[in-house]
């Protein structure tokens, strides 16, 4: 590496687009990888908790393992963040893919509580935290990876394509769910179906480990080894001590994205089979349906944020996560009217997926930027995705609409974030940008 390391230029090249079509395709696979667990959730509470258990409480502690996952987020992302802004994006990209892989391919083969008791659950949240270590490193490198590579005026597009591309590991589940659902019955599924998704994963995590060999490190990485700017001490020991007034942006931003993940993506299919009685098959069609339109909708946030700034679009999309939701139950509650179109509405609502991002870049400066996502995001995600589920889970039978009373308060607070955060942290964002300039 030399002095003469070129920064992202003004308009995207056909490299910068092969480096986004291949991190968006990577990520798919990962989250995939993460994901197919919650569509299978009340399968797996049958196969590994006792049959006596009542069923409410098998499916609570299902998604109990679920959320889990979630926990050991920031011992994975802090750990390899540390590692991304030491020795590069690229390295620790491509490590947690495999991460993710080898524990859904086990998950694939594991025996159950029928074979091996309470042994069975045990060594299901084993590796459901390996999954979770690994996911924690992958989304804030796959931010930092894909805005630095970006252009600097078209990184809202690029980040929210990017999150389109991390959603659609989200279809990919729904449709091997719903394909699961049409070939097999339910017993075929109990005896043996279910661990095909499982299995699935392993090759997909093989071709994901093998389309991250052609990527490269990020041209702004590169440049801070080149003029020796990297971290002289422990790059999370600097977020701590000279970017805390970024800290707590970020985590507000990570609850209101992690709202709309664990609403639309995860509860409402459990909730459309639990309280509304739908089959499997058309649960999972219609959660393929809005995570298409959640796929649109990231890319539309994206191209927003180049128009008129990451923190208005925040403020936008925060406005349109309750009415989206609203919609999807409120047809829910009225007998199915619509549902597909509803569910379209709430998918393209949920565009704040997409916008948080280019916050999130911008909050911290490129020597310390991975570390300083990395350790608010993932204990943020951890702490409110792995109790929003359960709350959710619980209150639901006492009304649906609790749902959509969560996104109501989430979405204010995503309001209130954007009102009340970018005056007061505009000079630290102007300098972190000016350091790729």
């Amino acid at each position: 590496m030399t002095a003469t390391t070129h920064l992202p230029g003004d308009r995207f090249s056909r490299s910068d687009y092969k480096t986004l079509g291949l991190a968006a395709l990577g990520g798919a696979l990962e989250i995939y990888d993460f994901i197919i667990f919650v569509f299978f959730a009340l399968t797996l509470s049958q196969l590994f908790f006792p049959p006596e258990m009542p069923d409410w409480l098998r499916l609570l502690q299902s998604f109990g393992i679920f959320a889990t996952g979630y926990l050991a987020r920031p011992l994975g992302g802090i750990l390899m963040a540390h590692f991304a802004d030491r020795l590069g994006r690229k390295r620790v990209f491509s490590l947690s893919i495999l991460m993710m892989a080898l524990p859904c391919l086990l998950i694939g083969v594991m025996p159950t509580y029928a074979q091996i008791g309470y042994f069975a659950p045990l060594l299901l949240l084993a590796l459901r935290i390996l999954q979770g270590a690994a996911v924690g490193g992958e989304v804030p490198s796959a931010w930092v990876f894909v805005a630095e590579h970006a252009p600097l005026h078209h990184r809202g597009y690029a980040l929210g394509f990017l999150q389109a591309g991390l959603t659609f590991g989200y279809l990919l589940g729904a449709l091997t769910a719903t394909a699961l659902a049409r070939i097999y019955t339910p017993t075929e599924i109990l005896d043996y179906a279910w661990r095909f998704p499982f299995l699935l994963g392993g090759v997909f995590g093989v071709i994901g480990v093998w389309l991250r060999r052609w990527l490269s490190e990020t041209p702004i990485f590169m440049a801070l080894q080149a003029n020796r700017d990297g971290a002289a001490e422990l790059p999370l020991r600097t977020v701590l001590r000279d970017h805390r007034h970024a800290l707590l942006p970020a985590a507000i931003l990570t609850c209101v994205l992690t709202s709309a993940v664990v609403v639309f993506v995860v509860i409402t299919p459990t909730v459309m089979q639990k309280s509304f009685g739908m089959t499997p098959s058309h649960t999972f069609a219609l959660s393929s349906l809005g995570i298409v339109f959640l796929n649109i909708g990231c890319v539309l946030a994206g191209l927003i944020v180049d128009r008129i700034g990451a923190w208005r679009t925040v403020m936008l999309y925060s406005l349109l996560l309750p009415v989206g939701i609203a919609v999807l139950y409120a047809s829910l509650i009225s007998g199915g009217a619509w549902l597909g179109l509803a569910y379209a509405v709430a998918g393209l609502g949920c565009g704040v997926v997409g916008a948080v991002p280019s916050v999130m870049v911008s909050l911290f400066p490129p020597k310390i930027r991975v570390s300083g996502i990395s350790f608010t995001y993932n204990i943020a995600y951890a702490l409110w995705a792995s109790m929003t589920p359960l709350m959710l889970i619980a209150l639901v039978p006492w009304s649906p609409w609790v749902c959509v009373g969560y996104c109501v308060v989430m979405g204010a607070v995503g309001v209130g974030a954007a009102a009340y955060f970018p005056g007061r942290h505009t000079r630290a964002s102007q300098r972190s940008l000016a350091c790729e300039s």
